[in-house]
């Protein structure tokens, strides 16, 4: 004998469990149970065992006390292949489910049906969760179903579907179905007209529901291992007298300055420009470690000449040989003055094979636009070289940098230089303290420190960050920067 819910007073046992083609019976009844409004639409025992033959771990059901509550039934897409409003009767080739392909790129629900005597339990959501698991172990993109809106009709004459969904969204109007799938991290993407026929209550019309897979990685053919915890290397590097670049690579901003010391008879810039000859033999040698050393290597800035005119850029040297250059965009006063350089035009991130990177140097991470570029282009960490002389010139750089993980839910490390350079004119003293930073929630350091060094002290700052958990916190943070921006009131874009 079956027992209502408001009679339980005890649940011995919640289990999910794959359906089994002998389980059709309750399946059926199950069906008839949760869709009472429309009772001759239910499975047939062949589509069920259709389902079950074709993708086993996409049928599971739901059972309390050892009787069936729920299902969820699933089927792999490759959703190129379908038009962006397409109706059930497509997406399921007619009932057949011959659009299920192992090869596909997507997780289509097909089904999701709770027993009304098992409803407040919040088993729809295990479903949900369940299905998002095996997304997650299929290295699927994401979720996609067409979810029903059954009180659209005591509404259809007042306003349209969008109207409709608008109001929902903002909670003026109650829906159960698309208010439960919204608030299980799903988005409406766009309106379905003539769905699923005969659905009176929706008025045929459906909103495409998607979820976002934020492990997802894309297939590769190159023989690579996508890394999952990355360790960085922030070197705090003392400013000492070198004779030539042989001594410098014996051992952040401007780090061969101390080779302008065989220049202080010229002018400041001058030797500046003296300076910009080394900057591609140290481009060379820095390449040969990152390949010998079989490491990712950011080098700090160092002056060229470009036309004839004077930027401050960086170089990526990377582990597979390759070599990518950043240009500093903001110019301090003083870099303008003293040595007459003038701002780069170019910003752009970085693919490595430990996720993608921003570099942004010194005075650049001041300006939240530049970060804010970036983090759209998707960076999981930034990369700033600096070189402040004062601690008022630090704690910008600092501040700024922090805030720069925590708006755009990212790592953030900083490396300068520490130390006294008294024979070289307009860079004698240096303060610094290496960090890498982090987004401030509960993963997280509750600081949003994950390593800092000692203040000016030459050493190396070893910290291994995991990039998994930024993709945790871009879909279920206690905040959510990124996603809560509201690009309508303003945004962020670079002007070609």
């Amino acid at each position: 004998m079956e027992t209502d819910m408001k009679d339980m007073t005890t649940i011995d046992n919640i289990e999910l469990v794959f359906l089994k083609k002998e389980d059709y019976n309750d399946i059926r009844n199950a069906i008839i149970e949760a869709y009472s409004n429309m009772p001759e639409t239910y499975w047939k025992e062949h589509h069920i065992k259709t389902l079950i033959n074709l993708f086993p771990e996409g049928q599971v059901g739901i059972k309390v006390n050892n009787e069936l509550a729920g299902c969820a039934l699933s089927i792999i897409i490759d959703d190129t292949r379908f038009d962006e409003k397409h109706t059930y009767q497509e997406i399921t080739g007619g009932y057949t489910f011959n659009t299920h392909t192992a090869a596909g790129n997507k997780l289509y629900g097909i089904d999701i049906f709770i027993r009304p005597k098992f409803r407040g339990l919040r088993l729809g959501r295990r479903l949900y969760d369940y299905r998002k698991e095996l997304c997650e172990k299929l290295n699927l993109k994401g979720i996609v179903f067409g979810g029903r809106i059954p009180n659209y009709h005591q509404y259809a004459s007042q306003m349209t579907p969008r109207q409709y969904i608008d109001k929902v969204k903002k909670k003026e109007i109650h829906d159960p179905v698309l208010d439960f799938q919204m608030s299980n991290d799903f988005h409406p993407v766009r309106i379905l007209k003539g769905y699923l026929r005969g659905d009176k209550e929706s008025q045929e019309y459906a909103v495409l529901l998607e979820w976002d897979k934020v492990y997802y990685e894309k297939k590769r053919n190159k023989a690579s291992i996508k890394k999952s915890v990355v360790r960085l290397g922030l070197i705090q590097w003392q400013m000492r007298l070198y004779k030539n670049l042989e001594e410098v690579m014996q051992q952040a901003e401007f780090f061969n300055a101390p080779l302008m010391s065989e220049y202080n008879n010229l002018s400041e810039a001058e030797a500046i420009r003296k300076l910009a000859g080394y900057t591609e033999a140290f481009v060379q040698r820095f390449a040969q470690l990152a390949i010998s050393y079989n490491i990712n290597i950011i080098t700090g800035s160092m002056p060229e000449i470009v036309n004839n005119n004077l930027y401050n850029v960086g170089y990526l040297c990377k582990r597979d040989g390759g070599i990518e250059r950043y240009e500093k965009l903001h110019i301090t006063p003083d870099e303008a003055k003293v040595w007459g350089m003038q701002g780069g035009s170019k910003i752009k991130s970085f693919k490595t094979d430990c996720g993608k990177v921003g570099i942004l140097m010194c005075y650049d991470v001041e300006f939240p636009e530049l970060s804010r570029i970036l983090a759209d282009e998707g960076i999981d960490m930034l990369f700033v070289p600096f070189l402040t002389d004062t601690q008022n010139g630090y704690a910008r750089v600092r501040n700024c940098a922090h805030a720069r993980a925590i708006e755009n839910e990212c790592y953030v490390a900083i490396a300068g230089c520490v130390g006294n350079l008294p024979k070289v004119h307009n860079m004698d003293i240096q303060y610094a303290q290496s960090v890498v930073f982090t987004p401030c929630d509960f993963a997280f350091p509750t600081n949003g420190i994950k390593a800092e060094a000692t203040p000016n002290t030459e050493m190396i700052l070893i910290a291994d960050v995991d990039i998994d958990l930024l993709r945790e916190l871009n879909q279920f943070g206690s905040v959510r920067n990124l996603r809560d921006r509201r690009k309508d009131v303003c945004n962020a874009h670079i002007v070609h």
